[in-house]
């Protein structure tokens, strides 16, 4: 599938490090946790970048779909024990991280306005494996594992775990996952619908994630975003929250020039092309 390329889309600029890679494909950008020789661990360096990264491209219009993955072997083992450990041995017991880190990213991967894909090549552990939950889509391959390792390190979960989990495979199911703090392999996790696709190879997790993320580039993201809204809404209030969210959203998507074009292209049996406006 062809990427769609805006002439000059603007760089997102001032935000690269060496831990967190930024790729643009046209309308796509795929963000990679380079951090490989510690299965992708989370030091303050990638949480700051993946933080203050997801912040800008929250609002960049030229970017339509994002996708999250992970160099190596790994897509995330959450924490990075060894930084957290000297952090312990220093007094500081606060763990302030995760108001200060993943409470922030949580919140941008949830609320993206357009559609996230995580490509889970790999072990999905900790924060790592709670990030991917929170993505619209998750790639997985005969490698993938997910596990809700906090547990195991005398945590809760964090992340937004307590919020994803319930919703994919419910509470008394998510429960056993964070208690028990056992690795899911792919097919089980696939079951689940902890993985919303698997590959028959490792090594298509990403490709595979960036066709679907260039498919959804070229879609209606304005109604995207919209429907994302709806359904957290939906999901934690009544029908008539539900209405009102959905008139609100049809009010919004029915003066974009997306829906103008799509109609017309309807009633002219030609296929529509939308713009993201």
């Amino acid at each position: 599938m062809t990427a769609i390329r805006p002439p000059h889309p603007p760089p997102v600029t001032g935000l690269k490090t060496e831990s967190l890679l930024v790729d643009r494909n046209g309308a796509v950008v795929t963000l990679t946790l380079n951090r490989p020789e510690a299965m992708n661990a989370l030091d303050v360096d990638l949480k700051e970048a993946l933080r203050d990264t997801l912040a800008q491209l929250e609002t960049d219009r030229s970017c339509r779909a994002i996708v999250l993955a992970g160099a190596g072997k790994a897509f995330c083992v959450g924490q990075d024990l060894r930084e957290h450990q000297a952090q312990l041995e220093s007094g500081r017991t606060e763990l302030d991280t995760v108001r200060q880190h993943y409470n922030p990213i949580a919140q941008r991967l949830a609320s993206m306005p357009k559609p996230v894909i995580a490509a889970v090549r790999g072990t999905a552990a900790g924060a790592g494996a709670s990030f991917a939950l929170l993505a619209d889509f998750r790639i997985g391959g005969p490698k993938t594992t997910i596990l809700m390792a906090f547990a195991n390190v005398g945590l809760a979960g964090d992340s937004g775990v307590s919020w994803s989990l319930p919703r994919i495979v419910g509470h008394a199911r998510a429960l056993e996952l964070l208690l028990l703090a056992e690795p899911v392999r792919a097919e089980r996790a696939y079951e689940m619908g902890l993985l919303s696709r698997l590959t028959e190879d490792d090594e298509q997790v990403l490709p595979v994630a960036q066709e679907l993320a260039e498919r959804l580039a070229a879609g209606p993201t304005v109604a995207y975003g919209a429907i994302k809204r709806e359904l957290s809404i939906g999901d934690a209030g009544t029908l008539s929250d539900a209405l009102a969210a959905e008139a609100q959203a049809q009010a919004i998507c029915g003066g974009t020039a997306d829906h103008k074009a799509a109609v017309s292209a309807f009633v002219a049996k030609q296929k529509p092309v939308f713009e993201g406006k």
